[in-house]
């Protein structure tokens, strides 16, 4: 059976990417065979087509690090043929063929159900983005933080995770400080439930002081170097930071200060490779109490043959909200 993909390839050092029409025997193994209807597009996924990034571990790769659609053969009992599943992260579209296809093939332990309340388009709105949110408010409820301690700051704002992440703890109750670099996206980011927006310029990151103001409960930070430097010297006793990104770059130049003198946590979160039932009870809460009110607003559907022209817009800091891609004809 023929199908349509978006293919990610190398010849003497450079990236190239183009749609080709392949086969289920060029799939790699799993024992999940799934026709998918939808897929999104994450920085990664610029990152990965564009060659702007050495994400691929491998060529040629299908790209498109996330997929939601319909079983079609299943080896392993945990899934029937008319299911309706999603996978994402692992090695999706960086080292194993991944959801910018009709159809994909992924090992059993990277598939789940879908979660009751969400639909394919759902989930993909949500994808790794969301899951990389919903897994970072997790995680610092899991140390400590709640709605009554105090704000939580949101950096990168307006990005896919930034978005997912305002959204999510505003409907939890808690007082959300967005902060971004485009004045312009003030509305937006209000209309997400942002109490404050802040605009990155004015901060004085020359002058980062080993224990600044204390101004934050938690954090949600998707951009490292010296903003996070900033925030972990801002932090409120006992705080916690959730690291997801490293958007303006992977330095962290700090003290140990906040950490040892005001008990700041700082989180790693690694959403590509946590397993189950983890994964499966994030996904459940991002299905339930966690569900973004206001996802269809910060979403934007186009069809698979527009995929290549959004690109870009990751690369160069213009993306807003979640792009949905309808892999399906």
């Amino acid at each position: 059976m023929g199908f349509k993909a978006y293919l990610i390839e190398q010849q003497d050092g450079k990236v190239s990417s183009r749609f080709a029409d392949l086969d289920e025997a060029g799939l790699d193994p799993g024992e999940v065979t799934i026709r998918v209807a939808y897929s999104s597009v994450n920085y990664k996924d610029a990152l990965a087509a564009t060659g702007a990034g050495r994400v691929i571990r491998r060529f040629p790769c299908i790209g498109g690090i996330d997929l939601a659609g319909t079983v079609i053969s299943s080896a392993d009992p945990r899934f029937a043929v008319g299911e309706q599943v999603i996978a994402t992260s692992y090695d999706i579209g960086v080292a194993h063929h991944g959801g910018y296809a009709e159809v994909a093939r992924v090992p059993a332990d990277w598939v789940l159900k879908l979660p009751a309340g969400l639909s394919l388009k759902d989930a993909m709105a949500l994808g790794t983005a969301g899951f990389t949110a919903g897994l970072g408010i997790v995680r610092m409820e899991e140390n400590g933080l709640k709605p009554g301690k105090g704000p939580v700051i949101v950096t990168g704002a307006t990005g896919g995770v930034g978005s997912l992440a305002i959204d999510i703890l505003a409907g939890l109750g808690y007082e959300v400080v967005a902060l971004t670099g485009k004045e312009t996206e003030t509305d937006y980011l209000k209309g997400l439930g942002a109490s404050e927006v802040m605009l990155r310029q004015s901060l004085d990151l020359a002058r980062i002081k080993p224990l600044g103001n204390e101004m934050w409960a938690g954090a949600v930070d998707n951009l490292g170097g010296d903003v996070l430097s900033w925030i972990a010297s801002t932090m409120k006793q006992g705080g916690t930071i959730a690291s997801i990104g490293l958007a303006a770059s992977m330095s962290f130049n700090t003290t140990v200060a906040p950490f040892i003198l005001r008990g700041a946590c700082l989180l790693g979160i690694d959403s590509g490779y946590i397993g189950a039932p983890y994964r499966s009870g994030v996904w459940q809460r991002l299905a339930g109490d966690m569900k973004p009110r206001h996802l269809a607003a910060m979403t934007r559907t186009i069809a698979f043959a527009d995929l290549p022209k959004v690109f870009d817009d990751f690369i160069q800091g213009r993306a807003h909200g979640r792009i949905v891609v309808k892999v399906a004809a």
